[in-house]
């Protein structure tokens, strides 16, 4: 089993590493050719709404009810019914989301309001920032068609999941950056407001990534055309199932859409510091919890339809411990070269040194939440497979509120790294409520040798932050040394602090498999 699933994590986090790779790439274009000015600011904001809104309608709440359902078809029904239900629910939901594009595009100004109100009060009292709300409404009509495209590629996705193909969705996400990259390159310096060329990238990105996915389910015999069925004894079964996920699987998205909110109100370059912080934190994310989390999904889906229940467990044990051991030094990481990484990967063009310096504190406050967002990621699973996405609804509840009560907590004091704290603490709330009850129903099992499994890879991890602090250099040195200087000495830290990690767990005889 756990070669298996191994040899599928390591296809998921291949695909995933290159995808990232190219987003760092997007990065580093977009901060040179716009700073973490006003511009910038918008931009971000534009392309986070249709992307909090592709959490909930299709890579989040959506696969974690589909998955299972589908798994069960899969196992227990003919290839027609298996296509009917593909063809009903991608009727069904596509019927949704193209209505709720077509509210978004139209009301534009309303949705910048909602989730920029700072900008949307500054425009009516003619304020400072005006400007910003009326940039923000113009941007979002490009990027909010942008969740139409993904749903469909995320249905995609799923089905190619659940039949073991990774890949494919894994490597998707490279043709949304290409084609930012493209249009931050070739088209934007030919406009005056370079933001217009980045939104008009996230939208053909969305095609492209569509139009990709095509291929791929015409070769599993599953491309079929959409029908209407919202009563459909299938799509009513993950309709029941993904209603409550909407809000489970996306309280880290409902997080940062607030702290979005409150950051409107805050000083220029706000939501560009925690944009950019952001975006290293997705990188491990994405490169090892998602990962995880996307493979072991349908192995618990295929255990629970089994009723195979200590398989469950192993699994379910396996995605933890691969969490800690890639999780913990990541996390490390992030903390201790937090500035050194912002300054190699974004110091140039219109973002400066004091950009990095204050995207760096936000980096550290959500670096510290690293492994609570990747826990949160793989124990949800053990809900989600055992199609469970009401208490899972409960515990995002009471993260959310929690979130909501930590912003005003720091927020005030500390500003935009408040909000990053807080979104850090609720996630450790998140990660807690599920594990403990995941606990409570004998799903989530002490096996022998946990403790001290946990107590090496700390300890790893130690001699890792050791090694870091003697080797580094101070931030003078980072400043005034020439860009490829900060390159090698970044890659030498983290090339010294990964093998000092690998080789004291070998040193404690941890196995890595």
């Amino acid at each position: 089993m756990s070669k298996s699933l191994m040899k599928s994590g390591i296809i998921v986090s291949a695909m995933t590493l290159i995808s990232r790779v190219l987003g760092l790439v997007r990065d580093v274009v977009i901060a040179n050719l716009m700073g973490a000015g006003a511009a910038a600011d918008v931009f971000f904001f534009a392309n986070k709404i249709p992307n909090f809104l592709r959490r909930l309608f299709a890579e989040g709440a959506f696969a974690q009810a589909f998955v299972p359902v589908l798994t069960e078809y899969r196992q227990g029904k003919e290839l027609d019914a298996q296509r009917l239900l593909i063809a009903r629910v991608s009727g069904t939901l596509g019927t949704l989301v193209t209505i709720v594009t077509l509210v978004g595009v139209i009301a534009s100004p309303i949705v910048a309001a909602l989730f920029g109100m700072g900008w949307f009060v500054d425009w009516y009292t003619d304020g400072p920032q005006g400007h910003k709300f009326v940039l923000a409404s113009d941007l979002l009509r490009i990027t909010f068609p942008y969740l139409w495209f993904i749903t469909f590629t995320a249905l995609a996705g799923a089905v190619l999941n659940t039949l073991g193909k990774f890949a494919v969705a894994a490597f998707t996400p490279v043709f949304l950056n290409i084609a930012i990259i493209v249009a931050a390159l070739w088209l934007g310096p030919q406009l005056e407001q370079p933001e217009y060329a980045l939104a008009w990238g996230v939208f053909f990105g969305g095609l492209v990534q569509f139009l990709f996915q095509i291929p791929f389910m015409k070769r599993a015999g599953l491309l079929v055309r959409p029908q209407w069925g919202w009563s459909d004894p299938g799509v009513t079964k993950i309709r029941k199932l993904m209603i409550p996920a909407l809000f489970g699987v996306s309280v880290s998205q409902i997080n940062l859409l607030l702290d979005t909110f409150i950051a409107s109100f805050l000083m220029s370059g706000s939501i560009s510091w925690l944009y950019y912080s952001d975006r290293l934190l997705e990188f491990p994310l994405g490169l090892f919890g998602i990962a995880i989390a996307t493979v072991i999904l349908p192995a618990l889906s295929s255990r629970h339809v089994d009723k195979s229940a200590d398989e469950f467990s192993r699994t379910l044990d396996w995605g933890i411990r691969k969490v800690v051991l890639l999780g913990l030094p990541a996390m490390a990481g992030l903390i201790v070269l937090a500035e050194p990484m912002l300054m190699v990967l974004f110091m140039r063009g219109e973002f400066t040194p004091e950009d990095a310096r204050f995207a760096s504190y936000s980096l550290f406050a959500y670096g510290s939440g690293l492994l609570s967002f990747m826990l949160v990621k793989v124990l949800a699973t053990g809900f989600y497979s055992r199609q469970d996405t009401k208490r899972p609804v409960k515990y995002g509840i009471i993260a959310m509120v929690s979130n909501m009560v930590f912003n005003v907590i720091f927020a005030i004091p500390f500003g935009y790294v408040g909000l990053a704290i807080a979104t850090s603490l609720s996630a450790a709330v998140n990660a807690g409520l599920l594990g403990y009850n995941l606990w409570r129903d004998g799903v989530l099992k002490r096996y022998p040798g946990t403790l001290t499994y946990l107590t090496k890879v700390t300890l790893a991890v130690v001699a890792m932050i050791a090694l870091l602090l003697y080797l580094g250099p101070n931030r003078e040195w980072w400043l005034a040394a020439a860009f490829m200087e900060r390159v090698w000495q970044l890659a030498m830290l983290v090339g010294a602090g990964a093998g000092v990690f690998l080789v004291t767990l070998l040193l404690l005889r941890v196995k890595i498999r």
